[in-house]
């Protein structure tokens, strides 16, 4: 069944009401070399907001800050109808040390920024971007909690964080009575599926709605990369595309992810879609995932990309999509799944689990 921006889900166990697909706003901005300019920005923002997406992404140091700016500029007649998520961790003055982390200077520092930047008084979604491995967890969601309270922040999530983590914080914030996380941003995609393992099956044991990044890994699942693109490991024959490059440079261009794009290419040319809008449809329709980010840095990309909502696969095709990019799931997950751990906790009887 298509679906629309205007399909909204909620975020986790809040009463949040979001569009099933975020718009990503690292792409405002031009300073990382890839994005778009003021102009272009604001042609994509216009866009998924006229088709009713309401579910923004940012973070405070995307592109040095002009990711902020823009979306606030561009938020500013319609500020209560959006939802806007942003992030801190990362460091925003090289050389002060206390200008990232996930403790309460850093945290409190970076709202305030953000709330500058983006021209607002409160945050919708505020998320730990980057476990940095130092901080107590009583301290971030203390901080957490003190901001929610304040009126400056509505809801908190976290990202790029271990799973026991993540499940350890969800359950200190519940026997506290603090502000429970409702999100977990990752890496999802047919390429990037190692979130199967714990963080997707823990984000819906614990209440926190998947919203996934690179949701077509770096560009590969678009059908963008070749072969070729496998000897090449500078970037030199990229006719100057910093982003391809980078994806190149990062060793995301396999033998394996290309296979699993060329599969996406024959699903595609099945249902007479683009290989994107393949990918993400498949992430899209995960039953765990609340929405993926789509970056885009023109609108024509951007409207493609929309186009995700209305692929239907079938049972065949997401089948051979599954199999071209499975992964081992490892221990204890492929032990507690076989046959003979079934017999010998359950015998013969058949157990209903909602999984």
């Amino acid at each position: 069944m298509s679906l629309t921006l205007d399909t909204y889900r909620l975020l986790g166990r809040s009463g949040l009401r979001v569009s099933p697909l975020a718009l990503g706003a690292a792409t405002f901005g031009t300073e990382w070399g890839w994005g778009a300019g003021r102009d272009e920005a604001r042609k994509l923002f216009d866009l998924y907001v006229e088709r009713g997406g309401n579910f923004i992404d940012t973070a405070n140091t995307y592109t040095d800050g002009s990711s902020e700016r823009l979306l606030g500029e561009f938020a500013r007649d319609s500020r209560e109808s959006l939802v806007l998520a942003t992030k801190y961790t990362t460091l925003r003055r090289p050389g002060d040390p206390n200008s990232g982390g996930s403790h309460r200077k850093s945290l409190f520092a970076s709202v305030e920024s953000s709330l500058r930047q983006l021209g607002t008084d409160y945050i919708d979604l505020l998320y730990l971007h980057v476990w940095d491995f130092t901080t107590p967890v009583e301290e971030i969601l203390r901080g957490m909690d003190d901001l929610v309270r304040q009126g400056k922040v509505l809801h908190v999530a976290i990202s790029n964080a271990p799973a026991w983590q993540v499940s350890r914080m969800q359950a200190i914030a519940d026997l506290r009575g603090w502000a429970p996380l409702v999100a977990l941003e990752i890496e999802y995609s047919l390429i990037e599926r190692a979130g199967e393992r714990d963080l997707i099956p823990m984000a819906r044991e614990m209440g926190l709605g998947v919203v996934p990044y690179s949701p077509l890994g770096g560009g590969i699942l678009t059908g963008k990369y070749s072969r070729d693109d496998l000897n090449t490991t500078d970037g030199a024959s990229d006719e100057g595309s910093s982003r391809k490059s980078y994806n190149i440079a990062l060793g995301t261009v396999t033998e394996r992810n290309l296979a699993i794009a060329d599969v996406v290419k024959e699903v595609a040319a099945e249902l007479g879609r683009t290989p994107a809008q393949v990918g993400l449809a498949w992430t899209l329709r995960n039953p765990g995932v609340t929405a993926p980010i789509i970056g885009a840095r023109t609108p024509a990309q951007l409207e493609g990309n929309l186009g995700a909502l209305e692929v239907d696969f079938t049972a065949s095709q997401l089948a051979r999509l599954d199999e071209a990019s499975r992964i081992e799931l490892g221990f204890p997950h492929d032990m507690l799944a076989s046959d003979h751990i079934r017999r010998v906790t359950a015998g013969d009887l058949r157990i209903e689990t909602g999984r």
